[in-house]
């Protein structure tokens, strides 16, 4: 067994933390998941271990395209951003007329003959991540250039938040703040960077108040501007999510003893934070929100070692994204935002978006992997042996 473990061992590459980071969240959605599952498979008609082996079965497939995305040298990831993107926009379009219509939003497209459905926003997120990247490294030389660079910038950004924005605004938010993080980083002129916050902010007014879902985002953040001036129905979940939380104490009640599971909505998904909380208490909540701190930690620590400006970019691009979309969970969770219906990384219950936060997991640990790899020394100066 020893032997076999370090076989493993010796075939993945990259920041060990970050494996470790990935196991304990893997560990933990089993057990939350498997805990929060039991209303859904009563409604369902089948058994919660049935609802258990599906996501485990997900959490596999996730690992082993994190295995295989880590083996990838990182500079292959440039490439493969073009046709991402193309593939990306098209896509957005045919989910928001054809997708599939899901709790008065088209965010889905189903896989025939799997019975899954894929969230195209996931794609979107290491798409543009991954273009910006590219972009943002390789106009360095006339970073400045309107026509040359901030144009195809500008354009990306603004069109992939406007497709994300119209169904799921939440997502599209965070993206807009990771991609403006990243022009900074990538030493777009602070001129800018203000005209595409100001296009975003002109896109975000049109979609909250002209857009398909202008009722639901209104609604919400009025709900969490003025909860006392709302029915008990609109504030149910958030409601729920607090008495969670404050019911579980610091200890918790203990796994699987959870009682707001059978009130909250989406407690397997959307809500697990406090699920999570009521079950393992402030310790358990505080102890999932360090990891997450921790893996930005070890994130920058990647970025800071990376020797090329793309990989840098990529990795903290996507542990920006990675990190902030937990936060923002969490923050739903405990009322210090409104509802999104963001999922936590890797410990919520999902499809496609386990694969496509692995897939995101496994690129970081491709720029760790390349930092960590001997590098030919001439004449006295390190020179990078660049992919094929």
């Amino acid at each position: 067994m020893i032997a076999s473990l370090d076989n493993i061992l010796n075939k993945t590459r990259g920041d060990r933390w970050i494996w470790l980071i990935v196991i304990l969240l893997s560990l933990i959605s089993l057990l939350a998941v498997y805990s929060s599952t039991g209303t859904l498979a009563f409604k369902r008609g089948v058994g919660a271990e049935s609802i258990l082996m599906k996501h485990l079965f997900m959490i596999v497939g996730g690992l082993t395209l994190m295995y295989i995305s880590h083996k990838l040298d990182y500079r292959y990831y440039a490439g493969i951003s073009k046709i991402l993107m193309v593939v990306t926009i098209p896509l957005l379009l045919y989910t928001l007329i054809f997708g599939s219509h899901v709790n008065d939003a088209s965010r889905w497209i189903a896989i025939p003959g799997t019975g899954l459905s894929f969230q195209t926003s996931d794609l979107a997120k290491l798409a543009l991540i991954t273009f910006l990247a590219r972009t943002l490294s390789r106009k360095q030389e006339n970073i400045k250039d309107v026509k040359e660079s901030f144009i195809p910038i500008m354009g990306s950004v603004c069109v992939i938040f406007i497709l994300i924005a119209l169904a799921n605004l939440s997502t599209a938010l965070m993206l807009f703040g990771v991609s403006i993080l990243l022009l900074i980083i990538g030493r777009i002129s602070i001129k800018q960077i203000a005209v595409v916050c100001l296009a975003g902010a002109v896109l975000l007014t049109g979609v909250i108040f002209l857009g398909p879902r202008r009722k639901t985002y209104i609604s919400r953040i009025h709900t969490f501007m003025h909860p006392e001036k709302v029915s008990s129905d609109k504030s149910f979940q958030s409601d729920h999510a607090k008495i969670a939380i404050a019911s579980g104490g610091i200890f918790g009640k203990g796994p699987g003893n959870s009682t707001e599971r059978n009130y909250l909505p989406d407690s397997f998904s959307d809500e697990i934070y406090a699920i999570i909380c009521e079950e393992y208490g402030l310790i358990g909540g505080f102890a999932l929100l360090g990891i997450y701190l921790f893996l930005l930690y070890r994130c920058i620590k990647i970025v800071t070692k990376a020797p090329k400006a793309f990989g840098a970019l990529l990795a903290c691009g996507l542990s920006f994204s990675l990190t902030i979309q937990a936060f923002a969970n969490m923050a739903v969770a405990v009322g210090l935002g409104p509802v999104t219906g963001v999922p936590l990384p890797l410990v919520s219950m999902g499809g496609t978006s386990i694969l496509f936060t692995s897939i995101a997991f496994g690129i970081i640990l491709s720029v760790s992997r390349d930092n960590d790899e001997p590098r030919k020394v001439v004449v006295g100066e390190i020179r990078e042996v660049e992919a094929p």
